[in-house]
């Protein structure tokens, strides 16, 4: 028989009866191994299931030990840590806002296609938005361009102008989708004696179209469609008023 066994942490005891020497031997390892678990020089490695605290043994289950590393943990295990379960109207108190689902919803675009009342904000089959008629704006703007070529795009703003130093011929471009109405204003500035021609979609006042401003000089004129550009209606809105 051995004279003696090893225990955990690696400690040994002599069995029963071991000689003397077997004793000292024992004692000087087992005070050289507790020396170096005390400055770290030898690491315990403790079963986790079964660990024993001041004489008591603590038995943790995978689950258990789930909760407290973060690896997986589930809505009532959290529960079973923060003790927290609030209703719709205590999250209303710490938010400031009460407010039912429904009232809520009235903020929302709805469906596509659909129509709804209740809804401040709806949008139809093509995606348009549409604004309901209880809301009001302060203010209007239109976006102002300084055209740079001869083309008038509708996507780009409401308001353009330019001045000419040749005979110029203009184009309108991107109009909004019949059943849409859409205008915008042009201030015109010419340079010399010049000569303007204008799309052949656009249907004048009188059936015909202005002069061109005399040198130096600027008119406004206005054009509106809600056919999609098929027909422009223009005007002369002002003239020389510079």
């Amino acid at each position: 028989m051995a004279d003696t066994t090893t225990t955990t942490y690696g400690l040994t005891k002599p069995e029963v009866g071991a000689s003397d020497d077997t004793w000292g031997t024992k004692l000087n390892t087992d005070l050289d191994l507790l020396d170096d678990l005390l400055d770290g020089t030898t690491a315990i490695a403790p079963n986790l299931s079964t660990l024993k605290i001041a004489g008591t043994a603590v038995t943790s289950t995978a689950a258990e030990l789930n909760i407290l590393d973060g690896v997986t943990s589930t809505a009532t295990e959290l529960n079973l840590l923060d003790g927290v379960t609030s209703s719709t109207a205590e999250l209303n108190i710490l938010t400031g806002v009460t407010a039912t689902a429904a009232e809520i919803n009235y903020l929302d675009i709805t469906t596509l296609g659909t129509s709804e009342a209740s809804k401040a904000v709806t949008a139809d089959a093509n995606g348009d938005v549409n604004i309901a008629e209880e809301l009001k704006a302060k203010s209007y703007n239109e976006t102002y361009v300084a055209i740079g070529a001869n083309d008038i795009d509708c996507e780009t703003g409401n308001f353009f102008s330019k001045t000419i130093s040749s005979n110029t011929t203009f184009t309108f471009s991107n109009p909004p989708a019949s059943g849409t109405g859409y205008g915008f204003v042009f201030k015109l500035t010419v340079s010399g004696t010049r000569t303007v021609t204008w799309p052949s979609s656009v249907d004048w006042a009188g059936g015909t179209a202005p002069d061109a401003p005399a040198s130096g000089e600027t008119d406004v004129l206005g054009f509106i469609t809600h056919d999609g550009g098929t027909t422009w209606y223009g005007f002369l809105a002002g003239d020389a008023v510079s």
